[in-house]
């Protein structure tokens, strides 16, 4: 065994025994919880997980915690939310690749996002690849919310997908995190719109985080962004091909995109002294 797994958790106790039996090959399972107030750290201690809590702040700072102050057992460390599942093929995959003897120092994963039973494959920005596997004293994370992960290093591919159930919690809970979201999502966007564009040669890119970046970078600069996000998702993605649960979620995303623009004004108007 050369694979620890970082879980994060708060108020998890729906997700947690599901994710932990995907990833029951691993000895060494680390689920760093937020101060849950409900069954989460008891069901994970009782599935032979190590319970570290910390309060939690914002998300880079959260998971830049994690990999420099957790001991894991193991050169490498798999990271999933508890909303998410190791099948078996990248379980296979990621022993397979994440060795002590590998020349990388991180692998990206691409994921499958599911609603009502249902993989969200037009509905959404797929394929999208994150940073998940990864030696842990050769990453680090920037942003607020929805971080982006800088490596030291080498970074590889899986074939393999890992799943996520975003809406395993119900919609309503899905709608109240991302209004949460879209607080921190218009500061970002504000910040990021006071600084020098990107170079747009990173939209072609080897590097998915370098190409990502470039995307949000021009994308937070288009006027009519809700209406953008929507003729991408509803004419280009073609989001009816994934059914009603397709639809729903691709209408649910220009909603949260229309919420940041929303705040983004009202964070000008703020910003000037001017009453809402």
């Amino acid at each position: 065994m050369s694979v620890s797994i970082l879980i994060l958790t708060l108020n998890e106790e729906t997700n947690i025994a599901a994710c932990l039996k995907s990833l029951d090959w691993s000895d060494d399972i680390v689920v760093l919880d937020s101060l849950s107030s409900d069954r989460t750290a008891e069901i994970a201690r009782a599935r032979g997980a190590r319970v570290v809590e910390r309060p939690f702040d914002n998300w880079s700072a959260h998971q830049n915690w994690a990999v420099r102050n957790i001991d894991f057992r193991h050169p490498w460390v798999l990271y999933l939310d508890a909303d998410e599942r190791c099948p078996e093929d990248l379980r296979d995959e990621v022993l397979r690749c994440a060795t002590p003897q590998a020349e990388q120092a991180a692998f990206r994963i691409r994921r499958k996002d599911f609603y009502m039973g249902r993989w969200l494959r037009h509905a959404q920005l797929y394929p999208t690849w994150l940073v998940r596997l990864f030696r842990p004293g050769r990453i680090s994370y920037e942003r607020l919310v929805n971080p982006v992960a800088t490596v030291d290093g080498p970074v590889g591919a899986l074939e393999a997908h890992f799943l996520h159930y975003p809406f395993s919690h119900g919609l309503s809970h899905w709608v109240a995190r991302h209004n949460r979201y879209s607080d921190v999502e218009a500061i970002e966007a504000l910040k990021l719109r006071e600084q020098a564009s990107a170079p747009l040669s990173d939209l072609w890119s080897r590097d998915p985080n370098l190409r990502r970046r470039a995307l949000k970078d021009l994308f937070f600069r288009l006027p009519a962004r809700p209406l953008v996000k929507f003729v991408y998702y509803f004419f280009w993605r073609r989001a009816f091909l994934d059914g009603r649960p397709g639809i729903t979620y691709a209408t649910l995303l220009v909603i949260y995109e229309y919420l940041i623009e929303c705040k983004c004004r009202e964070l000008r108007y703020l910003e000037r002294g001017l009453p809402l």
